[in-house]
């Protein structure tokens, strides 16, 4: 006879196992399998009071209570500290504008408070001749002609260079947007990067001496036209900036209806792209010249700083920022020449919130038109 060996006869356990559905040939079930009892859950509070006390922890419990730690410290670091460091400074940007304000209205109230002069006065009179005496005051603070040289010189900018900032934004983003991404527009931006007295100074030693040899100007060439060049060079990046980010935010569907109803490109352009874009180029022109009103050094080494309303274009006078950038550091503290250059700020400020103001009502207004 045979003799079955061990490892047969294990093979035929397994066969005889598999064949009836974990039960034996006899009909028994087979021996049960011990297994392990699951393993009981961790509870996190008795894990720290453990790790706390000093009572010996599994390695899971130390691993959890690590992590757990860890996380909590990521999430006041990532939540509340960024968030505390957002809040405290929108909450020191409104201090500090709040600040400057009541400085301003403080310090620009003055002459009409203490030196008992009328804004009317302030606004429309010709007569400058203030008293720099920090005692004495009786003098004159008509800053007409400083309001009309500023109002002159700004406003020949924005005309000069809307046409040209707005064209630019055009080839930029529709004619030409590849060329216009990496060429054009970073050398626009470049603008932005010179420094004021480079301005100046280029205006100053070229156009300057352009304007008298071509214009044969009495005053040399100083001028509103030279100051108005000087500004308009100055002020094209942001126009041009603003409108072409404008235009690039149309979407891209209203060309392609424009397209298939059988517009040209000029067409699309002209009658699709600019109106539906009009309160973003807007937003530019207005930023654009409140960036020209509160140039100072520039304008003032071109603009002939003449205590005069200007003839013509071609003709020398002065506006609110150089005349504050001239005399605020030899005015005495507290004086009548002082405060009224503090007035003369004050109306600045003025003028900027105005801009501020129209900024955002054309914004509502261009928000608007898009929800009708």
């Amino acid at each position: 006879m045979f003799r079955v060996t061990e490892q047969e006869e294990k093979n035929k356990k397994q066969f005889k196992t598999a064949v009836y559905g974990g039960m034996s040939a006899e009909g028994r079930p087979p021996q049960a399998v011990k297994r392990k009892k699951p393993q009981r859950g961790i509870d996190m509070s008795e894990a720290v009071t453990n790790l706390t006390a000093g009572t010996e922890c599994s390695k899971t419990e130390k691993r959890i209570v690590k992590k757990t730690r860890t996380s909590g410290m990521d999430r006041f670091r990532k939540e509340y500290l960024g968030r505390g460091i957002v809040t405290t400074a929108g909450f020191f940007i409104i201090a500090l504008t709040l600040s400057i304000g009541i400085f301003l209205i403080v310090q620009g109230t003055g002459t009409f408070t203490k030196y008992h002069h009328s804004v009317l006065e302030f606004l429309f009179s010709s007569e400058w001749a203030p008293m720099d005496s920090a005692t004495e005051g009786g003098g004159k603070v008509g800053c007409a002609i400083y309001i009309v040289g500023s109002l002159l010189t700004c406003g020949l900018a924005l005309l000069m260079v809307t046409p040209f900032a707005i064209g630019a934004a055009v080839f930029m983003t529709e004619i030409a947007p590849k060329l216009g991404t990496k060429i054009f527009q970073p050398a626009i931006e470049m603008f932005v990067g010179i420094p004021s007295v480079v301005y100046g100074w280029i205006g100053l030693t070229v156009l300057v001496p352009f304007i008298r040899d071509t214009f044969h100007a009495r005053m040399g060439g100083y001028s509103v036209l030279a100051a108005s060049i000087v500004l308009a060079v100055m002020i094209f990046p942001t126009i041009t900036t603003v409108a072409a980010d404008s235009i690039r935010s149309i979407p891209q569907y209203y060309r392609k209806a424009a397209y298939g109803l059988g517009s040209t490109r000029w067409q699309v352009i002209y009658r699709i792209v600019l109106p539906a874009a009009k309160s973003g180029i807007l937003t530019g022109i207005i930023l654009g010249l409140a960036r020209a009103f509160g140039e100072a050094l520039a304008v003032a080494m071109v603009i002939g700083k003449t205590r005069a309303f200007p003839k013509n274009l071609l003709s020398p006078t002065n506006n609110l920022t150089a005349a504050i950038a001239a005399d605020m550091g030899n005015s005495a503290s507290g004086g009548e020449q002082n405060m009224a250059l503090w007035s003369m700020a004050l109306l600045l400020l003025l003028i900027s919130m105005l801009f501020i103001f129209l900024i955002h009502r054309i914004d509502a207004a261009g928000k608007k038109k898009e929800k009708a």
